[in-house]
């Protein structure tokens, strides 16, 4: 299958859910096979919550949108014009995929397909349902991909090379067991916003995405704030109300209850707006509900511990003041070219 074939197929795939990328379904007779997958992907969207009570379909929309705006020509044609496309490895790849947040795994099952090569998914049973669908709906506008597309219920068998996204402790499993194959093994990560007081009301509620997203589940979610010595956090917890309502969803306002009684009762000192805390600590990693802060005292050294930590970073944001880092509001919607973990999918995939 040629490049053009493929391309063609993933950007039918975009106009197809673009009907979904808000909350008010759009539905457009314009777009092919409506009348057999239209109906049950809207369905799938509101029954999602049944199988995990994280993906509610305002979370799940999110996600679509964030695809949508990928999968277009321009953004394919950018994508993979750095790369020779003249073979196809057709290798078997195995993908075993997280479950964090909606179709996590899809930019893996994408770079697979658009490389050539053939892909055996592992699905986590947190999100079993949603990649599947999309997968049926790309067979059914391009044929071809039939024979390149397996589902894996039981143990992941028969492959060549291996992408594998998990914990730090499941992460040490997969280095050992696929050890003697090609692979791209991803471990924890967290993302970051560096503050220096100046933004702006906006820039602090375009941060409030960073962070409530998927309920705060992703690795691109912010989940540590670097602010400078004395930063005033008045300003920072009037943006966050924007988000007050994440507090009404009863799973998250149960993590809420639960960490801010774990914070009080350890005597940490915290705080506190009625739907988040906020923490001192040098972690990384804070609990659903929760962001940590640490103070900096200089952006150049900050910068040099950033780059001494990039293994347990996803990306940054900030208003420009750190190289590299994207804007506030823009951490969910990463470019077809913005690689988990800094990894180039494709030229891993191309090379095999």
């Amino acid at each position: 299958m040629d490049l053009g074939t493929k391309k063609m197929a993933f950007v039918a795939l975009g106009d197809f859910l673009f009907q979904f990328s808000s909350p008010n379904f759009q539905k457009n007779e314009k777009i092919s096979l409506n009348e057999l997958f239209y109906k049950d992907f809207e369905e799938l969207i509101y029954d999602s919550v049944n199988y995990n009570g994280w993906f509610t379909a305002d979370q799940i929309i999110v996600a679509i949108d964030s695809w949508t705006k990928a999968l277009t020509k321009e953004n394919l044609d950018l994508w993979t014009s750095k790369y020779d496309f003249s073979f196809e490895p057709m290798k078997k790849i195995g993908l075993i995929l997280a479950g964090n947040i909606p179709l996590v795994g899809f930019h893996d099952f994408l770079s697979v397909l658009i490389s050539g090569n053939t892909v055996k998914v592992k699905l986590s049973s947190n999100d079993s349902k949603l990649l599947p669908f999309l997968a049926k709906y790309l067979i059914a506008i391009q044929p071809e991909f039939a024979d390149r597309i397996e589902f894996v219920k039981e143990r992941l068998e028969g492959f060549e090379a291996v992408i594998a996204t998990g914990s730090n402790n499941t992460a040490r499993y997969f280095e050992y067991y696929f050890s003697n194959y090609p692979n791209v093994i991803r471990k924890n990560r967290n993302s970051v916003a560096v503050l220096n007081g100046s933004e702006s009301k906006k820039d602090l509620v375009a941060l409030g995405k960073d962070i409530f997203t998927y309920y705060g589940l992703g690795c691109r979610n912010v989940s540590k704030l670097f602010v400078p010595k004395d930063y005033n956090f008045d300003n920072f917890f009037q943006a966050m109300f924007e988000y007050k309502e994440v507090i009404e969803y009863e799973k998250y306002s149960n993590n809420y209850d639960y960490n801010k009684a774990v914070f009080l009762m350890s005597e940490y000192k915290i705080l506190d707006n009625g739907f988040m805390t906020i923490k001192e600590d040098k972690a990384y990693s804070s609990p659903i509900s929760s962001v940590f802060y640490e103070y900096y005292d200089d952006l150049q050294q900050l910068e040099q511990q950033l780059k001494a930590d990039y293994e347990k970073i996803q990306c940054i944001v900030s208003c420009g003041i750190i190289t590299g880092s994207i804007a506030f509001g823009k951490s969910q919607f990463p470019q077809l070219w913005d690689y988990a973990d800094n990894v180039d999918t494709l030229t891993f995939l191309l090379s095999l």
